[in-house]
């Protein structure tokens, strides 16, 4: 297998077989009106750009996040420039559509920086976005709307209309997640906890590299790391990072409840390589400093 690398949306359309695009920064692909060239099946593909990918039906069932689910409403999907996807040949997965945009295509509007907000375009494909009937018709008119300005003479509004098409698409994409989130709750509780009793049983061990890491939590659970940050922000209010602290706190604070270990062989224990780190996490979480929490915690008992 092979790794392909397209710098330009002209180099993929062509490699595809399709009629180059009229616009060199952002294109449809309308997969139920064309047939793809598939001779890349089976290789690595890398984007310099953008893709949005919206699939009007899965059928059988499919992997999200966690676990698997039958849903037959469709979904999207979200690449960011730079990453790597296997091309598949099975023709099933190409229906629905297709929307690739340069990063060239955003230079000077809000979109730029404001891009960097939807994290989804950092999930993996496992964590797709699912639709419920009235999300699909409304994703599917806004693909309408981009397919209509393309079919469209470029003209001095073409840029700013598609731009701002482009930000309703992603605004909408955005809050369906977020619903996802919620509407899917018990099964994101369920990796709460997992990821709680990880946190806990790392704790309780001495650590010698140092606390763990967003990174290392999501890989343990088999999730990217912005789709964690992103669930756990919609469901509880707090980062990956602030759960991270607040397992260690409660870890920290049992120690010091319950040992006779100093704050610097807690801190040690707890993978600070200086105290003073440990005793400023401490004082911010709690208010107060480590030996002042063991003098009210004597006092009271």
């Amino acid at each position: 297998m092979n790794t392909i690398r397209f710098e330009t949306i002209t180099d993929l359309i062509r490699r595809l077989g399709l009629e180059a695009p009229a616009h060199p920064l952002i294109t449809l692909v309308n997969y139920d009106e064309v047939t793809v060239d598939l001779r890349d099946a089976g290789n690595w593909i890398v984007l310099d750009f953008y893709k949005v990918t919206f699939k009007k039906d899965f059928t059988g069932s499919v992997k999200y996040g966690p676990g698997t689910y039958d849903y037959q409403e469709g979904g999207m999907a979200f690449l960011a420039p730079g990453q790597a996807v296997q091309l598949t040949a099975e023709l099933d997965n190409f229906n629905g559509y297709a929307l690739y945009f340069h990063p060239d295509l955003l230079t000077g509007h809000s979109l730029a920086q404001g891009i960097h907000h939807y994290g989804f375009f950092d999930y993996s494909v496992a964590e797709a976005l699912f639709l419920s009937s009235k999300e699909k018709s409304t994703m599917e008119g806004l693909f309408q709307a981009i397919h209509t300005e393309l079919e469209n003479k470029i003209d001095q509004f073409s840029h700013q209309v598609l731009l701002s098409q482009l930000d309703l698409l992603l605004n909408h994409s955005d809050r369906f997640y977020n619903r996802q989130f919620q509407t899917r709750k018990n099964i994101h509780h369920e990796l709460i906890l997992k990821m709680d009793k990880w946190l806990a049983d790392r704790f309780n061990n001495a650590i010698v590299s140092g606390p763990p890491s967003p990174k290392d939590i999501a890989a343990h659970l088999n999730v990217s790391q912005r789709y964690l940050s992103d669930m756990l922000r919609s469901i509880t209010g707090k980062t990956t990072q602030q759960h991270i602290h607040l397992a260690l706190i409660e870890r920290a604070k049992s120690l010091l409840d319950q040992t006779d270990l100093t704050t610097a062989e807690i801190a040690y224990q707890l993978g600070f390589e200086h105290p003073q780190s440990f005793n400023k996490l401490f004082k911010q979480r709690t208010n107060m400093s480590p030996v002042r929490y063991r003098r009210d915690q004597l006092r009271e008992n």
